[in-house]
């Protein structure tokens, strides 16, 4: 404490990130990293920009990031105009909460979630309440509509959720939406990418439909871009134009050049984007079948990392136990979830690692 700090200082509690242990041999499953590489036009992109000499770095980079903007408009098919870029989907999160989600009725999300939410509301100043999720940890949407629509300010959620990796449906969505058409329906799709094969269950499409929608990402995870820090969100022109409001009331350059050149050409290079999804589900769908073998309760995912739980052996413990073999997985000390785990889905090989590990200590 310092009698200099501002009085909304003394009040806040921060988000707590993943922890980026330096220890010899680690397998990191631990924060949702992709564990393979970015696309290799990632690489050619930035040194590209770079030049023999750097010389491009003296300049400010493209503040409205035009270049990304079209880049996720083709991947998407909307116009530019539909599409907000900015320093990771957190600092694209953090212009959605001030300029969609303070109004005087509070802003509803699940009891369950990316634990930044509430953080924000109380940098904020933004009433919020938090709706439980039903006893299979799945987002019951009739909970949000009951409450009335003169009474949500808002509702945001990540889907997949976090940290329970469960998808909520495109249909449920649009019911929420129809049902509350005058608040802001926010939903934050880092992980949406890993929902499915041969279509990806993104709400983008449902932006279309109803204004008030805005959909979020994030290069971080199925673009392995979690170094550059890329986010953007997808909504009709006037959700859009608030967020772009409050930016520019914030940082007008959000993006250095080498991200918003690197991000570009990792969502232009859909083959390669295609390959390595489709490898993590595969292993998470054999790490899953691994885990159940031991016995685990293992949430069904539609994200890059699973949430398990084993009956017989307490979750702070056999993370603990885990971490003396150098392998990290993350441990939540919250209310209703104390005794799961979340884990990362790795390369096959880190996958094995784990499991081989967790032979030993239920052994």
């Amino acid at each position: 404490m310092s009698r200099f700090w501002s009085p909304v200082v003394h009040d806040l509690t921060p988000y707590v990130p993943g922890e980026q242990p330096k220890l010899a041999n680690l397998v990191k499953l631990n924060t949702n990293e992709n564990p393979y590489p970015p696309s290799p036009r990632v690489l050619e992109a930035i040194r590209s920009e770079l030049g023999a000499d750097a010389d491009r770095l003296k300049l400010y980079p493209d503040p409205t990031g035009t270049q990304l903007k079209a880049a996720v408009a083709r991947h998407f098919d909307v116009a530019p105009e539909w599409v907000f870029v900015g320093n990771s989907s957190d600092e694209v999160l953090a212009h959605t909460f001030q300029a969609l989600l303070k109004h005087d009725a509070p802003l509803l999300f699940p009891d369950i979630t990316y634990s930044f939410y509430p953080v924000y509301c109380g940098l904020y100043g933004i009433d919020f309440e938090a709706v439980p999720l039903d006893e299979h940890f799945a987002i019951r949407v009739d909970d949000y509509l009951s409450r009335g629509a003169d009474k949500v300010g808002g509702v945001i959620f990540p889907n997949p959720n976090a940290p329970t990796g469960r998808l909520l449906a495109l249909d449920e969505i649009a019911r929420l939406a129809e049902g509350l058409p005058d608040s802001p329906i926010v939903i934050d799709e880092a992980y949406v990418d890993f929902g499915g094969l041969d279509t990806i269950p993104t709400a983008v499409a449902l932006v279309k439909r109803h204004p008030n929608v805005l959909v979020t990402q994030t290069l971080s995870k199925s673009r392995s871009l979690a170094g550059l820090r890329v986010g953007f969100a997808i909504g009709q022109p006037e959700l859009i134009e608030a967020l772009t409001r409050v930016k520019d009331s914030f940082n007008s350059y959000p993006l250095d050049r080498l991200a918003l050149v690197g991000a570009s050409a990792a969502l232009d290079d859909e083959a390669y984007f295609e390959q390595t999804r489709r490898q993590v589900i595969a292993s998470r769908e054999t790490l899953t079948s691994d885990l159940a073998a031991l016995g685990f309760e293992v949430l069904p995912s539609a994200a890059n990392f699973v949430f398990a739980r084993h009956p017989a052996h307490d979750a702070a413990a056999l993370a603990a136990a885990l971490r003396e073999r150098s392998i990290i997985v993350r441990h939540f000390k919250a209310a209703r979830i104390d005794q799961f785990l979340r884990i990362t889905v790795g390369t096959d090989a880190q996958c094995s690692l784990l499991i081989r590990a967790l032979k030993e200590i239920l052994a």
